[in-house]
């Protein structure tokens, strides 16, 4: 949850500060040598848009275990980090790397490449603990978790009225695995394992 929580911090403040100087962006990515004019424009609009999702998202919903703001963080980190290799391997200058757009500025280095890597590593962590995450609880809200688990009544309990009388208590649905598909038998009747 704290690690949502920074996260969302920070990529809000990315968005805005990128909002802000929208202008300026389109520029700040040509300089990674990949894309120029308008196809930097719409990376521009899509770095921030999902910077936001992502940001709000993990700011308003800390405890969330959803995967698509995950998966949003996850490819905005992916591009952050490949234009960063990109240009720092082929050693174009780029003075600004544009993350708050042109505020707090830091010039390309090994320091913005450790930065992207930990936004990845930090991707992995969260994709990690949603799919770990329980089952959701049933409807009914007794704390149960959902599971495949089939419930049917006890069978010694069966013939016995719904309602117990009174002094008596209620057996409780005992859980038991769905039953394996039939195979065919050679005296053409599925047995049932």
């Amino acid at each position: 949850m704290v690690l949502r929580i920074v996260l969302g911090t920070v990529y809000t403040a990315m968005a805005i500060g990128q909002l802000a100087s929208f202008g300026h962006m389109p520029g700040i990515l040509a300089a990674y040598g990949l894309v120029a004019g308008a196809a930097a424009a719409v990376l521009a609009v899509a770095l921030i848009a999902g910077e936001l999702v992502a940001g709000v998202w993990f700011l308003a919903r800390p405890r969330s275990k959803a995967l698509a703001p995950v998966w949003v963080y996850t490819g905005v980190s992916v591009v952050w980090t490949a234009l960063a290799v990109q240009a720092y391997a082929r050693g174009p200058a780029v003075d600004n790397c544009g993350c708050f757009g042109i505020y707090l500025t830091q010039r390309l280095s090994w320091f913005v490449l450790l930065q992207d890597a930990l936004t990845l590593l930090y991707a992995g962590i969260l994709i990690r603990s949603a799919r770990r995450s329980p089952a959701p609880l049933l409807p009914s809200g007794e704390g149960e978790e959902a599971s495949r688990d089939v419930l049917a009544p006890d069978r010694r309990t069966a013939a016995r009225p719904s309602q117990p009388s009174p002094g008596q208590t209620r057996k409780p649905m005992k859980s038991i695995r769905a039953a394996k598909p039939a195979e065919p038998s050679p005296h053409g009747r599925g047995v049932l394992r």
